[in-house]
């Protein structure tokens, strides 16, 4: 049973780290790099979307403390993240730092949950981006066959010039008169994500730079928003008064809204902030880890955090509360502000906004699966590096396929939360694993040392652990069907041919 729990040598993590050739990730990635691949995970499906249904159904105008709450304890894990990545600075993120400190079935637990929190995290994503780009494109009088716009199933009317989900319509609309359309498959997702997947293919450096020109973009039309927003609140303070108050709405008996309703909004919004997680799968990556690594995931959560908080506030200052668990809250939010053009620009940010949520993902999960692959806990070809474009090829294209079939035919209600669970979960293991580390080494060398050891990583436990509780009990049933699932494939192949395994007991000590 003890062979199960031995942990991966440093030694043998600093020799990976050094490896150069062409069968090796090409290190590529600056600071400014890393801290936009984190933006460009994090500004997307947080702001676009989460947001206005953090608000309407769980926290009110109070979602900016539920915010607030989210990033305190995003800040706990990423100071230990930051540590890990400067002395560990390979690929693989919290799977990479629970192998070196809680022993192999605890790596294989959190890499096989990674799977859940990026691949998943990419479909979700995808069906986000078709439903922004679909409206776009309808908002000029451009329609694809509506049939190839929605999961399977999904009924469609034509409402006001554009296809739009029946549940959406208006209170006392009548549909019957109303022209319908029972969705096939969503190809429209189907066909960002093979882009996205062809971009991943091509070579990192191409996908970071791809990647820094749309955050650079995105965060532009955050600004248009803001400023639009905040100068409309300015000249019409009563608006923001009224849809302000009551800040934190009476609670509904049901453990929303209230102060209750903040942490439930903090566990839904989770999914906003994986993206400073994604920085760390791409260690190997990076030109010089040590230094840029925690400057890249402290730098996006800082920047996020702060954006997340002054977009919830504006946004609930401009309409109320209850009318944001829609697809498109921020376009809600600028229409009432009478600025046409506003809408549009909205949209556009959104379109390449979670495109590069997409590509973060898919970036971080490709990552881990190889890293899973070099240690022996996964078959080889999850770790076949391409001779010319020095990429996981092969893992990226298999992972592709799976993130585009999901959004085609799947509704996908619940997978956010999903996604939330696996991302606390590895903030727990990481965070416990800085503080394991300390005692088991305390004279290595860490070129970033996380502060107030052991406080921080508690306090990160506690926090993560605590959000966790307030997910649905669905939600941890799926997860730990997923783990089960997973152990059947450790079992089965993982101990048979994990390196770790080969190892004399004594090397264990390195």
């Amino acid at each position: 049973m003890s062979r199960l729990f031995r942990i991966k040598p440093l030694s043998m993590l600093s020799q990976e780290a050094g490896e150069q050739g062409e069968h090796t990730l090409k290190r590529s990635l600056g600071a400014m790099n890393l801290i936009t691949l984190g933006i460009g995970a994090v500004i997307g499906a947080g702001i676009f979307v989460l947001t206005g249904q953090a608000a309407a159904k769980y926290a009110g105008p109070a979602v900016a403390l539920s915010f607030v709450l989210a990033g305190i304890t995003c800040a706990f894990a990423g100071l230990c993240y930051a540590e890990f990545a400067s002395i560990i600075p390979i690929a693989g993120s919290a799977y990479t730092y629970g192998y070196a400190t809680l022993g192999e079935l605890v790596a294989w637990i959190i890499g096989w949950d990674l799977v859940l929190e990026y691949a998943f995290g990419a479909a979700t994503v995808a069906s986000g981006w078709s439903g922004y780009f679909n409206s776009l494109l309808q908002q000029y009088h451009i329609y694809i066959p509506p049939q190839l716009t929605t999961t399977t199933g999904n009924v469609l009317v034509f409402y006001k010039d554009q296809w739009t989900p029946l549940m959406t319509l208006p209170p006392g609309v009548d549909a019957s008169g109303l022209q319908h359309a029972t969705g096939i498959c969503n190809l429209i997702a189907v066909a960002i994500v093979m882009v996205i997947t062809t971009i991943l293919v091509i070579g990192i450096k191409e996908s970071a730079n791809f990647n820094s020109a749309i955050v650079v973009v995105k965060l532009g039309i955050v600004g248009v928003f803001l400023a639009i927003g905040g100068y409309f609140l300015f000249r019409h303070p009563e608006v923001a008064k009224a849809n302000w108050h009551p800040f934190i709405p009476p609670s509904d008996g049901h453990g929303n809204f209230g102060w209750g309703g903040i942490p439930r909004g903090a566990a839904r919004i989770f999914f906003a902030y994986i993206g400073f997680d994604a920085v760390s799968t791409a260690a190997q990556e990076a030109k010089k880890p040590q230094r840029d690594m925690p400057i890249g995931i402290l730098g996006s959560l800082a920047v996020c955090t702060v954006l997340y908080i002054m977009v919830s506030t504006v946004l609930t200052g401009l309409v109320p509360y209850s009318t944001l668990n829609v697809g498109a809250p921020v376009a809600v939010g600028i229409d009432a502000t009478g600025v046409s053009w506003g809408a549009t620009m909205v949209k556009i940010g959104a379109v390449f906004g979670l495109a590069t949520v997409m590509l973060v993902m898919l970036l971080g999960q490709t990552r881990v699966f190889y890293s899973m692959s070099k240690d022996g806990l996964l078959w080889k070809w999850a770790s076949a590096i391409h001779p010319k474009f020095r990429t996981p090829w092969i893992t990226t294209i298999v992972f592709g396929v799976f993130a585009a079939i999901m959004p085609a035919f799947l509704p996908i209600d619940n997978l956010a939360d999903l996604v939330n669970i696996g991302t606390l979960l590895a903030f727990m293991i990481v965070c416990a694993g800085v503080w394991i580390l300390r005692v088991r080494h305390p004279d290595l060398k860490r070129p970033f040392k996380t502060p107030f050891v052991p406080l921080v990583p508690i306090l990160g436990i506690l926090s993560a652990g605590y959000l966790m509780t307030q997910l649905a009990f669905i939600t941890w049933a799926v997860m730990i069907g997923w783990l089960l699932f997973g152990l059947l494939i450790y079992f089965g192949y993982s101990v048979k041919h994990s390196k770790v395994q080969a190892l004399p007991v004594a090397a264990e000590g390195d």
